[in-house]
């Protein structure tokens, strides 16, 4: 049972080991979270028939890819009603609901029958799974970004906040780590496409009850339990107050959630359908540049404690925006794995300055008593709009014929967020965070 706000004692100051351990136990949590959500993604090739019998395999990736889609358009009402939680009940409550949302995403998902079995009831279940797991991040983000930022010292938010996108990273990686084991050392091409699709989903599952475990255990955030007590608390009108640094959440997210989903969710794709590597040559490169991409954002992070937060989204910004079709360009008429993969890298180096400081920078926009909902709405809405549909959007021009277009939308999206770059303060020295 949630324990009431008006029983909150101001906890004793968090000692670095204290500190240490509740970054752990929070971002443990997260990497599931995240694992459970790019299991879905990775193992697309192999399960889309089941799901969608009909069509070619871009018809039946784009069917998957809508699925995919709607769980991030759900996510708004996530940040909503789990970034009000946070902010109403706690930074550990919050997580602690959205990681139980996700593991019956994952247990739906592992235990539908196909269509062969069930028709049409089979991509209906799948659509319900991607409901609960969209809730789930979509609260995921808001409060784990919140609570990272709340419980790092004040000269150290953007080393420990980057955390946010190393454990989101290493979700990924691990699934597609356990994608290439099944692949090369465990499982058949014919038994991946059978049943062995299943099992990351099951594992999913069972690592969601052991990150529930280790979330009982975290300290809850300085920060919040000094606000715990105020009445009027997390209110929408008190959101609606913010409507400027609502809209800036908006605008900053819109170009690097774009890059960032095209660079790491389809660039696997792209890399089979468009370049012409085999599945298992792609998952590899994918997931050596993911390895290099996570080794980053710490890095990155501590940097934007020394020079500010605005300087590395403005070189994202620009540098996005100059680049993006040179290197889409590039990466679609690779020749080697290793030309391919340089060209990855490339591009996420250059996402990693707007990955690496993005859950900082929310958190330091808004206030204690409302910063969980701030940083969660308005990041699920543009994730909802922008994320989430990039595949979509990239295996719709595709099959209409016009993939390039696809380059230069990704690029209209890092030039729109380079202007509201240009226009934000650094929030390191004028945010609402106490230095």
């Amino acid at each position: 049972m949630v324990e009431s706000v008006e029983s909150l004692a101001l906890p004793a100051p968090l000692t670095a080991a204290r500190r240490i351990l509740s970054v752990f136990s929070g971002s443990i949590g997260n990497l599931v979270e995240w694992f459970d959500w790019y299991v879905y993604s990775s193992f697309a090739i192999y399960f889309a028939h089941s799901f969608f019998p009909n069509g070619d395999r871009t018809a039946q990736l784009l069917n998957t890819a809508g699925v995919f889609a709607v769980g991030f358009l759900v996510r708004p009402l996530g940040g909503w009603v789990l970034g009000w939680y946070a902010d109403r009940r706690g930074r550990k409550a919050a997580l602690l609901l959205s990681v139980t949302c996700m593991c019956a995403g994952s247990l739906l998902i592992a235990l539908t029958p196909g269509y062969a079995s069930i028709g049409l009831g089979a991509p209906v279940v799948l659509v319900v799974a991607r409901l609960f797991q969209g809730v789930s991040l979509g609260g995921e983000y808001g409060a784990s970004a919140t609570y990272l930022s709340e419980i790092a010292p004040a000269d150290r938010r953007g080393f420990y906040s980057s955390f946010q996108y190393v454990t989101l990273i290493m979700g990924q990686l691990l699934a597609l780590a356990v994608l290439v084991v099944l692949q090369r050392a465990v499982l058949t091409e014919a038994q991946l496409q059978t049943w062995g699709w299943r099992i990351p989903f099951v594992l999913g599952a069972l690592c969601s009850v052991v990150a529930i475990a280790l979330r009982r255990g975290m300290e809850e955030s300085e920060a919040y339990a000094d606000v715990a007590t105020r009445p009027n608390r997390a209110r929408i009108s008190i959101l609606l107050a913010h409507r400027r640094e609502v809209l800036t959440v908006i605008g900053l997210t819109m170009g690097g959630t774009v890059s960032f989903y095209t660079f790491t969710i389809y660039a696997q794709k792209f890399l089979v359908t468009t370049t012409g590597f085999s599945p298992a040559t792609a998952t590899a490169i994918a997931a050596l540049s993911l390895v290099v991409f996570t080794l980053l954002q710490p890095a990155v992070g501590w940097l934007s404690d020394v020079v500010g937060r605005r300087a590395l989204l403005l070189a994202f910004g620009l540098l996005g925006t100059l680049l993006t079709v040179p290197l889409m360009k590039a990466l679609g008429s690779a020749a080697t794995p290793a030309g391919a993969f340089a060209i990855i890298m490339t591009a996420l180096l250059i996402v990693s300055a707007y990955t690496a400081v993005s859950a900082v920078v929310k958190a330091e926009l808004f206030p204690t008593e409302i910063r969980a909902l701030g940083v969660a709405l308005p990041y699920a809405v543009a994730v909802a709009l922008f994320g989430g549909t990039a595949e979509y959007i990239a295996y719709w021009l595709k099959h209409a014929g016009h993939e390039e277009w696809f380059y230069w939308y990704v690029t209209a999206c890092t030039a729109i967020s380079l202007v509201v770059y240009y226009f934000t303060p650094d929030t390191r020295r004028h945010g609402k965070m106490p230095a």
